[in-house]
């Protein structure tokens, strides 16, 4: 890891008893920090001489006590650091952390108090957190509220969901501030917003300027504090902070010394670099886990999509147990006979993770404890260490290592976090005995008993919990449910992915529009990687015949290119392995597409209409390249100069065919090899919601 680090009071741009400044390593961001008249610290932004936000409230409100006026400027702190750290995995091999950094000591008032306000200004962006040392009359605090503000300058375009405090699965608006009011209307049975009393919604989001000039709003290193949510005054284009309360209304109970999350903005006049932005890993804390070696970015395929095509297929061993509810020897209720997570089904998934090199097998349904798992007041408890009658567990997990393949476990708690506190260690030492180093969790429901928020206080110190302990097992997670992510990855790489937000399975649930994977890349992905459940092959429900007419909205090479618009080191081929079979060919890119990248160029994008991105294989000279469109026919340029010159490639091209339409002809594609190197630029077709997937191998 390279350091250098630069102590120097001149790169403060202005210093008073009421002000002070810094700028980016570029110049093109300068920040400005004072306090009002009422001592209320505030802060602007500008980005290449414009304003991009202006003076905007700073500061705490606390039973104990205030942290939001009557302040002083008591002291400041400058420094500049430029250095690069290697992430375990991820979509570059060594990442670049520059920035220059100003520290402004505020306090003041009766009884005394003190607060640090850290900003970090980098060339794409900036971060601030509010650092609370001890104080001389409290040391806990009842945390009401945050008084954040981020006070934009016009009416942009902005692209964002509903504020809910237990769900990240809506569809994404693209409006401005004064039509968020009706944007958010259109979202029936949605209630969140209004318990804030206006207009509220999530992050990460993002804002289009008329410059314009783009910039993503979110959190980093979310710990031991609530998520953040975004109140906004569609007339004054305002933006306040909206902490997810406890059940009593309460925000948070802090223990001094405390240092909350950052508060973030990526900002460029270039899209592209809001996809590279690497801001928010960089203000998370390094690897805390000494040993990495056995964190291993992996591809499943697994025991899920048959239970939401319209099948006749449940999680659930038997429907008898509401005659008997009793009864928990599940030897003694009749099994239903449409339960696939059987020994002999799940074979037949081992057998076709083997024979294709598909790395694992997630099953879901294995446990006991389905019956009733959606209800409030459950009659079953989910047991993680006990499997129904029909898996045979023993014999799956050596059939699975006789095969090269690894067994995934899934731990779906119905939102009862507590019981699942409870079996934590029991279940990660069960997984541990039977060979499984990577899980799934769940969250589905109304957290219970607590009656708390899916992204409160509790429940972020709650998943955290999870990450720890299933890192003392030597386990990878993949949670679902859970609070949206910030670059906790990058503290804690056992977190390989989250769900966080409206994904793939959404296909069975009446779709998911075209432009849906042109947004969140901009937003969600902003956080960390999804498990978005890629590779839908089948992609109308009807095919089925059980009556569904939902159908996805994606061609079939659109979710081959998936696999590099949205990064994930832990990839599912969500579709069945028959559908598979029926596209061999096809399928043959998900087999070698990595998910763990050495080298990353976004070629061209533009939210909510197109991404173009190449990327290069960690562990080979291969590169790999994926474009998709929103609905709307298109050709993707793209620029091989990421290509060493002088050296010759072939390019394995999967892409729609002339025919192809998402809606009307999605399983139409081809593939074609064309010789390729630096100077090459190739106008690549899309279908309406299409896309295109290559792999570019040495010739």
């Amino acid at each position: 890891m390279k350091r250098n680090f630069i102590a120097s009071a001149l790169l403060a741009a202005a210093f008073s008893a009421g002000a002070a400044g810094i700028s980016s390593p570029s110049g093109n961001l300068v920040l400005n920090v004072s306090v009002n008249d009422s001592g209320t610290p505030t802060y602007s932004l500008s980005y290449k001489g414009k304003t991009l936000v202006a003076d905007s409230r700073l500061g705490l409100v606390a039973d104990e006590m205030g942290f939001a006026d009557n302040f002083t400027i008591s002291a400041t702190d400058t420094m500049t650091v430029d250095r690069s750290w290697e992430p375990v995995w991820g979509e570059y091999s060594t990442v670049r952390d520059h920035f220059r950094e100003l520290a402004v000591t505020f306090t003041g008032g009766e009884p005394s108090r003190e607060m640090t306000v850290r900003f970090r200004v980098f060339d794409d962006g900036l971060g601030f957190r509010y650092e609370l040392p001890r104080q001389d009359n409290a040391n806990y605090l009842t945390l009401r509220d945050e008084a954040t503000e981020f006070n934009f300058t016009a009416d942009h375009k902005l692209f964002c969901i509903p504020g809910d405090y237990d769900t990240d699965e809506y569809l994404w608006s693209e409006t401005s501030f004064s039509g968020l009011p009706g944007a958010l209307a259109s979202y029936t049975g949605h209630t969140e917003s209004q318990r804030s009393g206006g207009n509220t919604i999530q992050t990460p989001l993002l804002l289009k300027t008329d410059g314009p000039v783009y910039v993503n709003l979110h959190e980093a290193a979310l710990d031991g504090y609530p998520a953040m949510l975004i109140d906004v005054d569609s007339d004054t284009y305002s933006m306040r902070t909206n902490l997810v309360p406890d059940r009593l209304g309460v925000r948070a109970y802090l223990q001094l010394p405390f240092n909350t999350p950052w508060r973030t903005l990526i900002v460029s006049d270039d899209a592209r670099d809001i996809l590279a932005s690497q801001l928010v890993l960089n203000l998370n804390e390094p690897c805390k886990i000494e040993d990495t070696s056995w964190i291993k970015p992996m591809k499943f395929v697994g025991v899920w999509w048959e239970m939401f095509t319209g099948r006749v297929k449940s999680w659930a061993y038997s429907d008898d147990y509401r005659a008997k509810p009793g009864v928990t020897d599940y030897t003694k209720i009749e099994p239903n006979g449409h339960h696939p997570a059987n020994t002999e089904n799940v074979k037949r998934y081992i057998d076709f993770a083997a024979a294709h090199g598909i790395d694992g097998v997630l099953v879901e349904g294995w446990n006991e404890g389905w019956e009733d798992w959606c209800s409030y007041k459950k009659n079953r408890q989910f047991l993680f260490d006990k499997p129904y009658p029909d898996f045979d567990l023993p014999l799956l997990r050596d059939y699975a290592a006789s095969k090269g393949v690894k067994l995934v476990m899934h731990h779906e708690t119905a939102a009862n976090a507590v019981d699942y506190e409870r079996q934590l260690e029991r279940a990660f030492q069960f997984m541990k005995d039977n060979n499984y180093d990577a899980v799934k969790t769940g969250y589905v429901g109304a957290i219970i008993p607590r009656s708390e928020h899916h992204t409160s206080q509790w429940m972020v110190e709650h998943v955290r919990h999870v990450i720890e302990r299933a890192a003392a097992y030597g386990i990878m997670v993949d949670s679902h449910e859970a609070p949206r992510p910030t670059g906790l990855c990058r503290t804690y790489p056992n977190w390989l992915a989250q769900e966080s937000a409206r994904g793939g399975e959404f296909e069975s649930m009446g779709g998911n529009p075209p432009s849906h994977t042109c947004i969140l890349p901009f937003t969600r992905l902003k956080g960390g990687p999804m498990d978005y459940t890629p590779g839908l092959f089948e992609t109308r429900l009807s095919h089925y015949g059980e009556g569904k007419d939902s159908q996805a909205g994606t061609t079939l090479a659109r979710q081959l290119a998936l696999y590099l618009t949205m990064p994930s080191p832990m990839q599912m081929a969500c579709d069945l392995p028959e559908n598979y079979e029926r596209f061999p060919d096809a399928f043959k890119f998900i087999e070698d597409v990595p998910v763990d990248w050495a080298d990353s160029r976004y070629l061209e994008a533009e939210p909510n209409q197109y991404i173009t991105v190449a990327r290069r294989d960690k562990n080979s000279d291969d590169w790999y390249v994926g474009a998709i469109t929103d609905h709307n026919a298109r050709k993707a340029t793209i620029d091989f100069s990421f290509l060493p010159e002088g050296v010759k490639y072939l390019a394995t091209i999967y892409e729609d065919a002339p025919d192809a339409d998402w809606k009307e002809n999605p399983q139409a594609y081809r593939i074609r090899t064309v010789t390729v190197d630096s100077r090459t630029r190739l106008k690549q077709p899309l279908a309406p919601g299409g896309g295109t997937a290559m792999r570019i191998t040495k010739k």
